[in-house]
């Protein structure tokens, strides 16, 4: 059945993460944050401001940050990193396997800027490959959240596990349609929308339009079922394995490379368990450019319409 979400405005998800970790701050005094020359674009000047001595300018000097990090849990901190994703991952990968994945450090690394809407910065900044990067690190937990509520709420689940994180969130503008007072599960998916022809299993950004592409599909006559991956490592396989027996076919929906992302752990998890068809909404294979967060989504092929898209090449597949 048709099934419409509605939002009362648009916010950044960075500023979910700023509102959560203020948050943290004043309910654990474990808490402490460190950012690498980029405290106004992480949100994090509010808790800089109100916890000034648990709060660490490391400077343009990624690496040394995460080493600091993983020592800081040494002594029993609850240290959550920032800066862009493209600096959180890529820039010292090295020091995360070894100084915090390695030994299980209870780093949260929380990685603002990822993706194509990062925008006019370019290709540069704009990385696609950093869910890949860090799910294949042994132990670390991988969390894409869709809005600003969620991002405020994963932000303060993450400080009760034990042991490393990532945590990643945008720049742009986004529908905030999911509850501000919702409770935040790692590791389990949230069903927004039941369907029965179609799986769109979708995370981050891209869930919003996996919404909006439920409405164009239903107008076609075809029941879309609608799953909000938030966390992609580990995934909820029962929750897709659920769906999936349901509909026959899927669609996965990220602003990420096909190669690495959400994508190949449904599809992993498909050929061990339930061969199924599985058409992928992904950047292909390239790097981004400069241009607005809207115009390179739709250039990249990470569009509403692309999802309908997708959905009706599974549908087609699956009857074939």
């Amino acid at each position: 059945m048709e099934h419409t979400y509605t939002f009362s405005e648009k916010k950044d998800t960075r500023s979910g993460f700023g509102a959560g970790l203020l948050e943290l701050g004043r309910k654990n005094p474990e808490v402490v944050a460190l950012c690498a020359d980029l405290t106004g674009s992480l949100k994090m000047d509010a808790f800089q401001k109100e916890f000034p001595e648990r709060f660490f300018q490391t400077g343009i000097a990624e690496a040394n940050m995460m080493g600091m990090a993983a020592g800081l849990t040494i002594g029993g901190k609850i240290p959550f990193t920032g800066t862009f994703a493209n600096f959180s991952t890529g820039r010292v990968y090295d020091q995360i396997r070894q100084s915090i994945a390695y030994s299980g450090k209870n780093v949260k690394i929380c990685a603002s800027h990822a993706g194509l809407t990062l925008g006019e910065d370019g290709a540069t900044h704009q990385i696609l490959e950093d869910i890949g990067l860090m799910k294949m690190l042994p132990g670390m937990v991988v969390i894409n959240p869709c809005d600003y509520n969620q991002t405020k709420a994963a932000t303060i689940a993450i400080a009760d596990y034990d042991g490393p994180v990532y945590l990643r969130f945008g720049r742009p503008t986004v529908p905030n349609f999911t509850p501000a007072d919702q409770k935040f599960e790692i590791g389990k998916a949230l069903h927004l929308v039941e369907g029965t022809d179609v799986s769109i299993f979708a995370t981050g950004h891209l869930v919003w339009k996996a919404l909006e592409a439920q409405l164009i599909l239903h107008a076609k006559g075809i029941s879309a079922e609608i799953i909000n991956i938030h966390t992609i490592k580990p995934l909820d396989e029962e929750a897709v394995l659920s769906s999936i027996r349901k509909t026959r076919c899927a669609v996965s929906a990220e602003e990420h490379q096909r190669h690495g992302g959400l994508g190949d752990s449904i599809a992993q998890l498909l050929a061990r368990t339930t061969p199924t068809p599985l058409e992928y909404v992904a950047v292909n294979d390239s790097f981004g450019e400069s241009g607005t967060p809207d115009e390179l989504m739709l250039k990249y092929g990470l569009g509403t319409n692309d999802i309908v898209e997708a959905a009706l090449r599974a549908v087609s597949r699956k009857n074939a």
